[in-house]
């Protein structure tokens, strides 16, 4: 039962991986859209589609409860406030670098992730910096200064996307809730904020684009997209290690990758190779060096040299 557990854990996982790694096709379709309109259905759709499944799986009322809770205890609601600003931000960034033709951009940003993940750790939570982190990082780093030499621009957009993806992990730790509740309650405080710019957009004629069925339909289906792939991943990921989900993580940023390179034809120079190669090494030896058999490896090591220096 235990193998058949895991066996679905990673294939819940991979597929909300896959999904994620898909999504630049889906926002290609509404390029025409500016990138804070595309943002603002995307949560309002996002919150119409939570509260749809809360009421099929009836626990609208399991929800409220978690809501007062979570609104008694004030430490909590700054946390998830703060937490639905910076996800929304990550997917505005998202959404333009898509839309802007840098989606190998957007694939180096959640390669860095993990490792600006280790950063927050060490600033905010005071976690010790281990030996292969390091090495981690400093390779990481080496690949994003090649790319700013070369280019004589700092990849600020990928930088930016790993930043606020990192601080929003963060801050999902003050406040454990589940993935469903979590979301409808993230997108509930962003909502209002969509509907008046939305507003203002519509009154105000800044709208350069006509909305017809099919970019409704494709708008609406956004919430589904953002759904989706959050509620397979939460219920993939909690019956696999963690280590598991390290090295599942990497499937998004490898198609989206490729979808940029292959299907959209942005440039992939020599110097983005080379960076490319640098966190993909920097990204192996942190993902081997989670691994309980790495770790059992390197206790064996140690001992045999300790006593061999003795």
């Amino acid at each position: 039962m235990e193998v058949q557990d895991q066996k679905a854990g990673i294939i819940l996982t991979a597929a909300s991986y896959i999904l994620w790694g898909f999504l630049p096709i889906y926002w290609k379709l509404v390029q025409e859209i500016p990138a804070g309109e595309i943002l603002a259905h995307r949560i309002i759709w996002s919150f119409v589609f939570m509260i749809a499944l809360l009421l099929v799986l009836r626990k609208v009322p399991a929800f409220f409860q978690e809501t007062k809770i979570i609104w008694k205890d004030k430490k909590k609601l700054l946390g998830i406030t703060l937490a639905s600003l910076v996800i929304s931000l990550n997917w505005l960034l998202y959404i333009w670098a898509v839309n802007s033709d840098h989606v190998i951009q957007a694939s180096l940003g959640y390669y860095i992730n993990p490792l600006i993940s280790i950063l927050l750790g060490m600033a905010v939570l005071k976690e010790k910096l281990t030996k292969w982190q390091l090495i981690s990082f400093s390779l990481a780093a080496i690949g994003v200064v090649n790319l700013t030499v070369n280019f004589g621009v700092f990849p600020w957009l990928s930088i930016m996307l790993a930043l606020s993806f990192g601080i929003y992990g963060l801050l999902k730790k003050t406040v454990k809730i589940s993935a469903m509740f979590g979301l409808t309650i993230e997108t509930l405080i962003v909502s209002p904020i969509a509907l008046i710019y939305l507003s203002i957009v519509q009154v105000g004629g800044g709208s350069t684009y006509e909305l017809n069925g099919t970019l409704m339909a494709l708008l609406i289906g956004g919430g589904v997209a953002t759904a989706v792939p959050l509620l397979l991943f939460a219920s993939g990921a909690m019956r696999i290690p963690l280590s598991m989900v390290g090295f599942l993580q990497y499937i998004a940023p490898t198609l989206m990758l490729v979808i940029g390179v292959f299907l959209y034809n942005e440039p992939f120079t020599r110097a983005h190779m080379i960076s490319f190669i640098c966190i993909w090494t920097a990204l192996t030896i942190y993902t081997v060096s989670r691994m309980k058999w790495f770790h059992h490896l390197e206790n064996k090591y140690f001992v045999r040299k300790k006593s061999f220096n003795h």
